[in-house]
């Protein structure tokens, strides 16, 4: 069969590469096709696999032999699951392959917002450790976690990773589900009561029509007043305007987020020049074991597509 890569560079480096897929039949990569060019080169296609690439009619109208669509994601909003449908193509995503990458992140977030490791490296490479008068410079504060309330938006597979590294740390754990759950070391309770109480938010839900803007001016406004905002899910539960309000008016003490609503970040990107806003760039799910496990998945679930079981199957 032919393979088709639309978008191989948002997966494959020099460290994590396609040669599983190889082993399949002839692969086809292609850095990041631009949207005009993608029914062009994939019209002989037999499986296209990718990441974010638009598969919509326009894209997918020269596809006829096209049988199989493979997803480096979770996440499947860029295919037109209709148009799939109706011409018999299967669309198969990549569930629950980056839980432990991203809650490693979101730590990783929260504990440079709380030990400041990176001014502080910034602060020694300077040379200013050398003109300290003791040997112990308090130039930025420190906070313990212990003892901090943690709330936690979205109870899936990724909140309740990070939910376990939190009690780990000794910290008080409430969260919110949009179904009723039950998660070792969790409080469950109301968003509001979440947000009132915790010291940091992390958000770990998916974009949909009920999270779309959760994060805007009213919701930030019943936040303790100094607290950690972290976002490891997506750009488009926050309101990035009313972020930067709350930040510069100090009712958040500080964000850490590494998603946007636009990717890659636009060049006025507000939150460019928010205070105390540390940022990464959509990285949380992407370490070399993360996306070799990804890779696994996605040639698991096309050799069991065809030899007639499935896995994973959305359409």
């Amino acid at each position: 069969m032919k393979i088709v890569l639309t978008d191989a560079q948002t997966v494959i480096d020099d460290l994590v590469n396609a040669d599983p897929l190889r082993e399949l039949g002839e692969v086809v990569e292609y850095g990041l096709l631009p949207y005009e060019e993608i029914a062009e080169h994939i019209a002989d296609a037999d499986v296209v696999i990718c990441n974010k690439t638009l598969l919509d009619p326009y894209t997918l109208r020269l596809a006829k032999k096209l049988r199989y669509i493979g997803l480096f994601a979770t996440g499947y909003n860029n295919i037109d699951i209709d148009y799939c449908r109706a011409h018999g193509i299967a669309v198969c995503n990549a569930g629950s392959y980056s839980t432990t990458a991203v809650a490693q992140h979101t730590f990783a977030l929260i504990l440079e917002a709380y030990n400041k490791t990176a001014r502080y490296d910034r602060y020694v490479h300077d040379g200013m450790w050398k003109c300290s008068p003791t040997f112990s410079p308090f130039v930025y504060p420190l906070n313990e976690l212990a003892g901090k309330t943690l709330g936690i938006v979205g109870l899936g597979a990724i909140g309740t990773a990070v939910a376990k590294i939190a009690n780990a740390f000794e910290m008080k754990v409430i969260g919110c589900n949009r179904s009723p759950k039950q998660v070792a070391g969790v409080e469950t309770v109301g968003f509001d009561e979440l947000l009132r109480r915790s010291d940091i938010v992390s958000v770990h839900c998916p974009l949909n029509a009920d999270s779309q803007d959760m994060f805007n001016r009213e919701t930030f406004a019943k936040m303790k007043r100094g607290a950690l905002f972290v976002n490891t899910a997506r750009g488009g539960v926050v309101v990035e305007h009313d972020l930067y309000d709350a930040l510069e008016s100090g009712q958040i003490g500080m964000a850490a987020v590494d998603a946007l609503r636009v990717e890659p970040m636009e060049e006025d990107c507000i939150l460019m020049n928010a205070k105390n806003c540390i940022m990464t760039p959509h990285i949380a799910w992407a370490p070399v074991e993360t996306r070799e496990r990804l890779m696994g998945i996605v040639v698991n679930n096309i050799k069991n597509y065809f030899a007639g079981h499935p896995t994973n199957q959305v359409n």
